[in-house]
């Protein structure tokens, strides 16, 4: 029911970046940088009624303004990759940023993920306090073409659920991916015991990806493979079955084709020694799901320690990676003079599991 602002340090270019913390009746909190905004965390009561940390964290600005840091942050404009960093819309070819060899990641080197977005309006008037953030995007920004204005809200509910509103406008037709990259834990404190967080993902098929976790165009029924996570089980039962890309990533990180269409519930993640569960429901049509296989040489979490694989896990809605090469794929384009809106909620209960 309340929303505070508080400093959370400044950029190299002397830009000052805010934190918002957002509370509920119920105690929850929901804390949000400026810079990518990004959750910095996010605690909610566990089946005892103490508070845990739900996501991973850093404590400084230089650790999240480190490149390559999506811990939390809204990424765009195009979530995941594009091959060869480039695409074509009516003949013509555009160019990208290549920040991930041949390839173009998370929207290029400079993408929204170290933009420090403008916080646009607040509201704490009702039991559910919410905060929009705003970002422009300029034509030709790591390639993209038109303008692009962006929005996205988040939302924290009497019952403890976020809700992760987004909405964009191009002044040309472009390409649009977007997505938060939240590191959730659920109050994990290892490897062991979020590996032990049992996992089922509303989807029947995942997309086949070679060794640049590329999409090739294939689906995969899920069925008899480490990736059936229809039924309920721990994340880490198959995370180390002989699979090239469970081989390669060294854990998950697998596109997932989310079953149904609209509004649903997309997944459900809970954490057995806390008694905690998260539910994640989305309008898109895919969901990645990333393992926190790795993190970059001297990453720390907010305690100074080194952050460590598989102590945590992603669950990104977003549309497929590549789609501008895979016309059978759902389109993410955005036609000149349409506007893209989604939503996603991460909904959190205290319970045995």
């Amino acid at each position: 029911m309340s929303i505070t602002e508080n400093s959370f340090g400044t950029l190299q270019n002397g830009t000052a970046v805010s934190a918002y913390t957002l509370k509920n009746a119920a105690g929850a909190s929901l804390t949000l940088l400026s810079y990518g905004a990004r959750i910095a965390s996010l605690r909610m009561p566990d089946r005892d009624g103490n508070f845990a940390e739900m996501v991973l964290g850093h404590s400084t600005l230089d650790e999240y303004a480190a490149p390559g840091d999506y811990l939390g942050t809204a990424v765009g404009r195009y979530a995941n990759r594009i091959a060869g960093g480039t695409f074509d819309i009516g003949g013509k070819t555009y160019t990208l940023d290549k920040n991930e060899g041949l390839n173009t990641l998370h929207g290029g080197s400079d993408g929204f993920s170290s933009r420090n977005w403008r916080c646009k309006h607040r509201d704490n008037s009702t039991d559910a306090p919410s905060i929009t953030f705003t970002c422009t995007s300029p034509d030709g920004d790591q390639g993209f073409p038109g303008t692009c204005s962006v929005s996205v809200t988040y939302c924290l509910t009497t019952d403890n659920a976020v809700i992760i509103d987004y909405r964009a406008e191009c002044s040309k037709t472009t390409y649009l991916n977007l997505t938060n990259h939240s590191f959730f834990t659920l109050g994990a404190e290892s490897s062991e015991e979020l590996l032990a967080s049992v996992l089922q993902l509303n989807a029947d098929s995942f997309l086949a990806a070679d060794d640049s976790l590329l999409p090739t165009g294939k689906v995969l029924p899920v069925d008899g493979t480490a990736e059936d996570f229809r039924s309920f089980k721990p994340i880490g039962q198959d995370i180390a079955k002989d699979e090239p890309l469970l081989h390669h990533c060294g854990g998950y990180d697998h596109c997932f084709v989310l079953n149904g269409t609209g509004m649903r519930r997309a997944a459900e993640v809970c954490n057995k020694t806390r008694g905690i569960r998260m539910l994640v429901f989305t309008d898109q049509p895919g969901m990645q799901l990333y393992t926190a296989n790795s993190f970059g040489e001297g990453s720390k979490g907010r305690d100074g320690s080194p952050l460590l694989p598989h102590t945590a896990v992603c669950l990104e809605t977003q549309h497929f990676p590549d789609s501008p090469h895979h016309p059978q794929f759902p389109s993410a384009l955005l036609p000149v003079g349409k506007t893209f809106r989604s939503r996603t909620v991460y909904k959190f209960e205290a319970e045995n599991c």
